[in-house]
């Protein structure tokens, strides 16, 4: 029987970081949930064939290792990269589709779990060959990465099941009471569609700040907050895992600008190349869509991997 995780969820720092908050707190320790998604350390993971004609364009001292390090904040927010039931393991969403790169690669996966902080000085340095990491591609970033993406950044509005609520445009949110992470991106885009909204003569909304996100979802249960805008990937997670509330609307992490999360890796090292193929590879063969369907995440899936895109403006 495969056992599902339900956490106490915090503002971590994977999750916020790739959405523009420099705020970080430690997860608060898990507690048990329904059946459905496998959290055990036992993972039985998807994985790809080597494909020699792209483990051939990694660069040889990468090769020469026999090892694809990659660096995750492993201890943050499901589905991303968070520990097992074993409190050591790490998993989730970035792993898995890591450990395809590493496959077609004809590389073992090293998983090293880091601080944010330490992720990017790891990769800049070498010691990691990349960060698979919830990292969204930005302007600032691309100075002294490069980049190959594999998923959409997406925000999504979260609800109460049984509220009739829809959100596609600025409009949808006016007079509502919307919990969100204060300094994040998702802030900002409400902010300025609350500014156009107000422009047009409709009501304003109302936000709320709290604590953790713990106390985002008894806001929203209880009914003090009409919607909590956050990360996609943890509103599925807890979606799935609650089965209280809803995702009702999507927008990008850069607003009007698409966002995406991608490989990381030391700029001009020759690795992102033979990173971006393994994507694109595994997103042909079917894999890349079976490990995002295992953690309810089919909504953030690319049709194509591409190297360094238009990322978030610089601040």
């Amino acid at each position: 029987m495969r056992k599902l995780l339900y956490p106490i969820l915090l503002l971590s720092t994977v999750a916020l970081a790739a959405c523009g908050t420099t705020e970080a707190a430690a997860p608060a320790a898990p507690r048990p949930g329904s059946e459905g998604i496998n959290i055990t350390a036992h993972q039985d993971r998807i994985r790809a064939q080597k494909v020699d004609a792209v483990a051939n364009l990694v660069p040889k001292a990468v090769r020469d290792t026999g090892k694809l390090t990659i660096g995750t904040t492993g201890n943050g927010t499901p589905p991303l990269s968070f520990r097992a039931d074993d409190d050591k393991t790490v998993i989730g969403v970035e792993v898995d589709i890591a450990q395809l790169v590493a496959d077609v690669l004809g590389l073992e996966l090293d998983i090293q779990a880091t601080s944010w902080e330490n992720l990017f000085l790891s990769v800049e340095t070498g010691q990691y060959a990349a960060g698979f990491s919830n990292i969204t591609v930005t302007e600032e970033r691309k100075d002294k990465y490069d980049f190959a993406t594999y998923r959409k950044d997406t925000i999504a509005f979260e609800v109460k099941k049984n509220r009739d609520l829809t959100v596609k445009e600025p409009k949808d949110i006016a007079g509502l009471k919307i919990g969100v992470g204060s300094g994040t991106n998702q802030e900002q885009i409400l902010v300025r569609w609350d500014e156009q909204n107000k422009a047009a003569g409709l009501k304003p909304v109302e936000f709320q700040y709290f604590q953790n996100t713990t106390d985002y979802y008894l806001a929203l249960q209880s009914g003090r907050i009409d919607s909590y805008a956050g990360p996609n990937p943890t509103a599925a997670y807890h979606v799935t895992v609650d089965g209280q509330t809803k995702i009702v609307g999507t927008v990008s992490g850069g607003g009007q600008i698409p966002a995406d999360i991608a490989a990381m890796t030391k700029k001009g090292n020759g690795l992102a190349e033979p990173l971006r193929q393994a994507i694109q590879s595994v997103l042909t063969s079917g894999r890349y869509a079976e490990v995002l369907k295992r953690w309810n995440l089919g909504n953030e899936a690319v049709a194509t991997s591409e190297i360094n895109p238009q990322g978030l403006p610089r601040k």
